[in-house]
């Protein structure tokens, strides 16, 4: 019966996200079931095309990710494939008629992993995390909203908003693997073999107005996902408070972590300002 691998599709998705992102499982598991396994079908998705551009050195990555390509679309047109995460993220999509350019424009910044290792304008580094990470925010906000087309409008640029902050973050934490073992660069005139404190805060600036703007759109979500996405917030703010204490020399030579027992303890702030209604 399809039911029983439609099934298996989703279990697969949620071993996905549980195995590579436990700070991501964590504010999932925090929204209302109702929604829980369709943003577990987006991070599936997301996660194997990322894996395909950063990880599978030993193997022929382009020919790899044309193959995950293809296979995506004929999912999405079929409505069903045997890859069970494409097959999980295609039930996804057609549930709540997720845009095609969301996906499209996420594969587009992905593929530019496979050669590119320098954003040398703005307009191209806004282009990628529109792409790689705006684009995931949005394709979740639909999940959210369950397809409220105007809701989905009223907090669009929000959730994009958030969307960059935390992929900001997350190029500032894993500075090091990123230039270093994959020799990228993201942020535009920005020497990051010189990276000094100017230029660090100038990109902490940059992501507390995102934070900001990200917050407002938080505070007006449906209560099904309100508390998991300001878990999500709150994590990766704290990230970013450990990010602003350490030195720019620093920051080029460890990962910055949250330690599980700091994330019992987000987790119970943001309980508490999710029941007192202070998001």
């Amino acid at each position: 019966m399809k039911a029983i691998f439609d099934l298996v599709s989703r279990e697969c998705s949620k071993t996905v996200t549980n195995s590579y992102s436990t700070s991501f499982s964590l504010a999932t598991k925090m929204l209302a079931p109702s929604i829980r396994q369709d943003i577990y079908n987006i991070y599936g998705f997301v996660r194997f095309a990322d894996e395909i551009v950063d990880t599978f050195h030993d193997y022929d990555k382009e020919k790899l990710f044309q193959d995950f390509e293809g296979d995506l679309y004929k999912a999405i047109d079929s409505k069903i494939s045997l890859n069970p995460i494409l097959n999980s993220f295609q039930e996804t999509v057609h549930k709540y008629s997720i845009d095609k350019e969301l996906y499209d424009s996420f594969m587009d910044s992905m593929r530019l992993d496979l050669h590119k290792s320098e954003y040398l304008t703005m307009e191209e580094y806004k282009q990628y995390i529109y792409g790689s990470a705006d684009v995931v925010g949005l394709m979740c906000l639909k999940v959210f909203v369950k397809g409220d087309q105007k809701k989905y409008d009223e907090l669009k640029e929000s959730a994009m908003s958030l969307g960059s902050a935390f992929q900001k973050v997350n190029f500032l934490r894993d500075l090091k693997a990123d230039y270093e073992d994959l020799s990228r660069s993201y942020f535009p005139n920005v020497d990051l073999s010189e990276l000094n404190e100017v230029n660090k805060e100038q990109i902490i600036k940059e992501i507390e107005d995102d934070f900001h703007k990200g917050l407002k759109g938080i505070a007006h979500l449906p209560v099904e996902a309100k508390f998991g996405v300001y878990t999500a917030y709150i994590y990766y703010r704290k990230l970013l408070q450990k990010l602003k204490r350490i030195p720019s020399l620093e920051i080029r030579k460890r990962r910055v972590r949250v330690p599980n027992y700091e994330k019992a303890g987000l987790l119970c702030k943001s309980y508490i300002s999710y029941r007192l209604n202070l998001i």
